[in-house]
C-alpha cells in the first residue's frame, strides 16, 4: 500500500490523486481497458457528492456495458476451461491463466452499480500494484453479465495473520469496524472482507488479492 505517512498534507494528496483516477480521464499503461469502461459508464456525470446521488440502475448499466463491449471489442469470447477453476466466492469465479496468472469473472454482486466496481478495481491497482487487475473484458453467462479481470497469481508460503493485516492497515489510517472490514476516515473510503482468503503471505509480505472498496461521502469532499 503507497499511503504510509500519517501527514495531513500527505493525506489530502492522495485523496486528490484518488478523485483524479475517479473523475479523471486518463488512459494508461495495465488500467487502460479499465479506465476506458468506467469513463463510458461515467458520462457526463456531474462530480462531488451530487455524482454520489445520480448512480443508474444497474440493470440499465450492465444493458449500456454490453453494447459498449460489442462497440470496442471488449466480450471476452476465449473458452473458460474448468479444468483450470481454482475457488469461487459470492461474487466471483476464479480460474488459472498460464503459469504466473489468474483470471476471475466478477458480477459486482456486491456494489450497487457497476461503476462502483469499477472504482473499486481502480482504487485496488492505485493502492496494491503488485496484484494490480487488467480487465481482459466482460462476458455474458447464464443470463449475467461479468466482468473478466487477470491477476498476477500469487502462491501463500504461510498462513496469513489477520493481526499482522489489522496492524497494517491501522498504521495506514484505516480503522477496524468489525470483523475484517475498515475505514479511511480522512480518504472516506470504506476498506471490506479482508479475511484470510483475500489477503496472502508469501515470504512474510501480505498481498491482498481480493478487495472490496466503497467509496463514501466524505471521499467527494475536497
Amino acid at each position: 500500500m503507497r499511503y504510509c505517512l500519517p501527514k495531513f498534507e500527505t493525506v489530502k494528496s492522495i485523496k486528490h490523486e484518488l478523485q483524479n483516477i475517479i473523475f479523471g480521464n486518463e488512459q494508461t499503461g495495465n488500467t487502460s481497458q479499465l479506465k476506458k469502461a468506467q469513463n463510458f459508464l461515467k458520462g457526463n456525470a456531474p462530480t462531488g457528492s451530487s455524482f454520489e446521488k445520480s448512480k443508474p440502475l444497474k440493470n440499465e448499466e450492465e444493458s449500456r456495458l454490453i453494447q459498449f463491449a460489442v462497440k470496442e471489442n471488449l466480450l471476452y469470447t476465449h473458452t473458460i476451461s474448468e479444468k483450470n477453476f481454482v475457488a469461487q466466492g459470492a461474487e466471483q469465479r476464479v480460474y488459472r491463466y498460464g503459469d504466473w496468472h489468474v483470471i476471475k469473472l466478477n458480477n459486482s454482486i456486491f456494489y450497487r452499480c457497476w461503476f462502483d466496481y469499477l472504482n473499486s478495481l481502480l482504487i485496488h491497482n492505485y493502492f496494491f500494484s503488485a496484484t494490480a487487475y487488467d480487465l481482459a473484458g466482460f462476458k455474458v453467462m447464464h443470463e449475467k453479465l461479468y466482468a473478466v479481470v487477470k491477476q498476477e497469481f500469487i502462491e501463500a508460503t504461510e498462513p496469513t495473520d489477520l493481526s499482522r493485516v489489522k496492524q497494517f492497515l491501522e498504521y495506514n489510517h484505516f480503522t477496524n469496524t468489525r470483523n475484517n472490514d475498515y475505514f479511511n476516515q480522512h480518504l472516506g473510503i470504506i476498506f471490506e472482507d479482508l479475511h484470510d482468503e483475500n489477503v496472502l503471505s508469501r515470504n512474510g509480505i501480505l498481498y491482498f488479492i481480493d478487495t472490496v472498496f466503497y467509496l463514501t461521502k466524505e471521499f467527494y469532499e475536497q
